[in-house]
């Protein structure tokens, strides 16, 4: 059926056409930072009335998070727009990993947001004040909450479907601050039953969340900076090729993100006998086969070994002193 449908859609993988999906990943990433800052700038905007009135130092921090989140869309959409730039001969793989830039950008927003949270909350604990018009602080906590909340699952969802690791982490603050939102509404409760250091714990409890939402954030795009994938990717990709007729064998196989993009670079194995062109040819099929199989895969290198005959040195021997550990 695959097949069948495949002569039935005729279709091409030139390089044009393969970074048509590239670039409709970036116009997704794009709109759902458009919208999210939309979203997210009211939201804040609306919180820090409520601050202003009431002197909150949980609303605070929660108005701070929603505020920083808004603003991370700006290095995001900077490295969006960066990614639709052709490769140049300076950068020859083009400008994709400026969005893991601006992943390491969004990291440091919630780490200083979480800090100024904490110097806020612990100021509040030495010098507890009372927090006024407690039925605003409330429902600012539930805009909050909301707002937050829809941020979230529409980044994670566009950053999981186009392959953005910034967008995911970007996606994974924004619910941090809904589930703020949620401990300022508790704070303002304690502080309607008279407990005056509720709001100040609320806000040390919120820079708790922030850190263990921030290390997963964190651990995310340095894994994405240092070219980690996931294996079930090389996995998937191996059966595919394996699946080539002409393919004896899957050497060596590399998978890297460049921004959402894929990459790949292998080795297959094919008959020694085989001329030049049959070897290109399983080559290429190699690589339309990956193509199919790896979601956001925008090209493979693809090299063609021997199967070595009886007695036939290693024909990689040459360069066996260049790769010595």
């Amino acid at each position: 059926m695959h097949r069948l449908a495949h002569l039935l859609a005729p279709h091409s993988h030139e390089t044009a056409d393969r970074l048509d999906p590239a670039l409709e990943s970036s116009a997704q990433g794009m709109r759902a930072l458009r919208v999210s800052l939309a979203v997210l700038g009211a939201t804040a905007l609306a919180q820090a009335a409520v601050v202003a009135v009431s002197g909150s130092v949980a609303l605070l921090g929660d108005t701070v998070h929603n505020a920083a989140d808004a603003l991370t869309a700006v290095p995001l959409g900077i490295a969006f727009l960066l990614g639709r730039r052709a490769a140049t001969r300076r950068f020859t793989y083009g400008y994709g990993r400026a969005e893991d830039l601006a992943g390491l950008v969004i990291v440091l927003a919630v780490a200083a947001s979480a800090a100024f949270t904490a110097w806020a909350a612990v100021g509040r604990l030495l010098d507890p004040r009372p927090v006024a018009h407690l039925p605003a602080v409330a429902a600012a906590a539930l805009v909050g909450f909301a707002g937050n909340e829809w941020v979230a699952r529409y980044r994670i969802g566009v950053g999981r479907r186009i392959g953005s690791a910034a967008l995911v982490a970007d996606g994974l603050h924004a619910r941090t601050d809904s589930f703020a939102s949620l401990a300022v509404l508790l704070g303002a409760g304690g502080s309607a039953l008279g407990w005056r250091l509720a709001d100040p714990v609320v806000g040390l409890v919120i820079t708790a969340a922030i850190v263990l939402v921030l290390r997963d954030a964190a651990r995310e795009v340095f894994r994405r900076v240092l070219d980690a994938v996931d294996p079930a990717l090389l996995d998937r990709a191996e059966r595919a090729v394996r699946q080539v007729p002409g393919v004896r064998g899957v050497g060596e196989l590399r998978l890297r993100w460049t921004g959402h993009r894929l990459r790949a670079e292998l080795a297959v194995v094919v008959d020694g006998e085989a001329t030049l062109r049959q070897a290109h040819a399983i080559a290429v099929e190699a690589e339309h086969a990956l193509l199919h199989a790896v979601p956001g895969l925008t090209a493979a290198l693809v090299h063609a070994d021997p199967a070595p005959a009886p007695g036939e040195p290693d024909p990689h021997l040459a360069l066996a002193h260049h790769t010595a550990p």
